[in-house]
């Protein structure tokens, strides 16, 4: 239904389309300035940097798709509009993960696709069957963890309707961590980022098995090949806030 509607300003959509593909690009941008000034960024060189920036962005863009929804249940919330979503036969979540969909989204993915099929050309390595196994699991399994922290992180909207913000440090300030190698960050900002918020799974920890680096922070090999148990118990996770949160859902009364 929303695509259809969308579809019905077809110059809107291409031209909305178009600067979504394009704002997602300007990290791309600065990135490369950068990297115009150094030869490394902690050691990393430019195509392995946009490795780990393709891999998170695509993964990020696919979860921008599937669950940026989220971003509108605090409006539903105060609106009351949300009370509909209970008496449909079709679960709330995913009426609220399709709610104002729009096929614009769709345009992060080019550049983000781009970037990461320029970066597995450009590398120096051997890609093997299970180091590309790894990279495809990185993109899927980068994609569920942000899905699940995009479902985490919008349920506090029913015990704080105007929690939208604090949320997106979670979701947008998280793509924008993952986008650089973790060795740039203090070791006790990139634990936290490992064990309390698993932002090193949507990306580095599988790709450090692919560019054949070591962890600069000093953690075993086998967390590389951890990304599928982490998206699987941080959906289970999300699931079962979601189920208790709407089980707790009080409505507004409007």
């Amino acid at each position: 239904m929303w695509s259809r509607a969308a579809w019905q300003y077809r110059a809107s959509l291409l031209l909305t389309g178009t600067a979504q593909m394009l704002g997602a690009s300007l990290d791309l941008a600065a990135l490369l300035v950068m990297y115009s000034q150094v030869t490394t960024l902690a050691g990393f060189t430019l195509p392995q940097t946009l490795y780990l920036y393709g891999t998170t962005r695509l993964a990020f863009a696919l979860s921008d798709v599937i669950a940026s929804g989220m971003e509108t249940l605090s409006d539903s919330i105060r609106l009351g509009t949300f009370d509909v979503m209970l008496i449909r036969p079709v679960g709330t979540l995913a009426q609220v993960l399709a709610d104002q969909f729009t096929p614009k989204r769709f345009g992060k993915l080019i550049p983000s696709t781009a970037t990461l099929v320029w970066a597995a050309q450009a590398l120096p390595i051997t890609w093997t069957p299970l180091k590309a196994m790894v990279c495809v699991g990185t993109v899927v399994c980068g994609t569920v963890i942000y899905c699940a922290l995009w479902v985490l992180t919008n349920s506090i909207s029913f015990v704080a309707t105007d929690a939208r913000e604090s949320a997106n440090v979670i979701t947008y300030g998280g793509e924008l961590i993952t986008e650089f190698p973790f060795a740039i960050y203090q070791r006790s900002l990139a634990l936290l980022m490992t064990f309390a918020i698993p932002l090193a799974f949507v990306t580095w920890e599988p790709s450090l098995y692919v560019l054949g680096r070591r962890d600069p922070l000093g953690l075993p090999g086998f967390l590389s090949f951890a990304p599928p148990v982490v998206a699987l118990l941080l959906s289970l996770l999300a699931a079962l806030v979601w189920r208790v949160a709407v089980r707790h859902y009080r409505s507004t009364g409007s």
